[in-house]
């Protein structure tokens, strides 16, 4: 086959826009019309529908879309609490929530045959890594101001040109590791699957690695989170 046969390339026929046989399209309509784009979109839309068919209004004795989304919402609020404090977790719990359940629910949909995961493409991954990482900076000037430089020079004078300098290196890693992590497990399990789809049939043979899936999925998701508040977290308090 010259390209795999997607269920957004389905639709992105029917409708007259391109659908692009490469990694990267030749027009800029094509690269719009992505796979790791259109699913990125399919994802977030899903996201804005869903909640609002099953909260509809909410209601004192709540019935089960409300139940599902008050228990998602409230144990992540209490997780981030706990890892965070209450105040801190109030004011980035909106970025961070809105991070673990897109990630989460991009890893999941890769598990659906004729689907993919965006999280598989290192632009998505790295997209969101930078929101990361420009965030923790953003909080640590706006907790300490300019002495939010004393995290990068430790505590001995005479050491801190060197350290200022290990520092900055490890920082920008993050950009490469946090990315690079969520990218990589998420795109060996979609080429798992697809090797096992393709040799062992498409029933009984890939339900283990189906159920492995979903796991990794959530767990990447949690990791990515967690290691976001761990930057979040390191930036507002005090240098030692």
């Amino acid at each position: 086959m010259e390209h795999p046969i997607l269920f957004i390339s389905v639709i992105l026929s029917w409708i007259g826009l391109p659908v692009p046989h490469t990694e990267i399209g030749a027009t800029f309509l094509e690269k719009l019309c992505e796979p790791y784009l259109t699913y990125s979109w399919l994802v977030m839309a899903f996201l804005f529908v869903v909640p609002k068919l099953t909260l509809g209004k909410l209601e004192l004795v709540p019935g089960t879309g409300q139940n599902f989304w008050e228990t998602l919402v409230g144990g992540l609020m209490d997780f981030f609490a706990e890892h965070m404090g209450k105040e801190r977790a109030r004011i980035l719990f909106p970025i961070l929530a809105t991070l673990f359940i897109y990630i989460a629910l991009a890893n999941i949909i890769g598990l659906i045959p004729g689907f993919m995961s965006p999280t598989s493409n290192l632009n998505i991954t790295l997209a969101m890594t930078i929101i990361v990482w420009v965030t923790h900076h953003y909080l640590g000037f706006r907790t300490h101001g300019w002495k939010y430089y004393k995290h990068f020079i430790g505590p001995i004078a005479i050491m801190a040109p060197f350290m200022f300098v290990l520092e900055m290196i490890g920082n920008f890693a993050r950009l490469i590791s946090l990315s690079m992590r969520l990218f990589g497990n998420i795109l060996a399990k979609e080429i798992l699957l697809a090797v096992l789809f393709m040799l062992a049939g498409a029933i009984f043979a890939p339900l283990p690695i189906l159920c492995l899936g979903v796991l990794v999925s959530l767990i990447q998701a949690l990791v990515f989170v967690l290691l976001s508040v761990i930057y979040c977290v390191g930036a507002m308090e005090h240098a030692h």
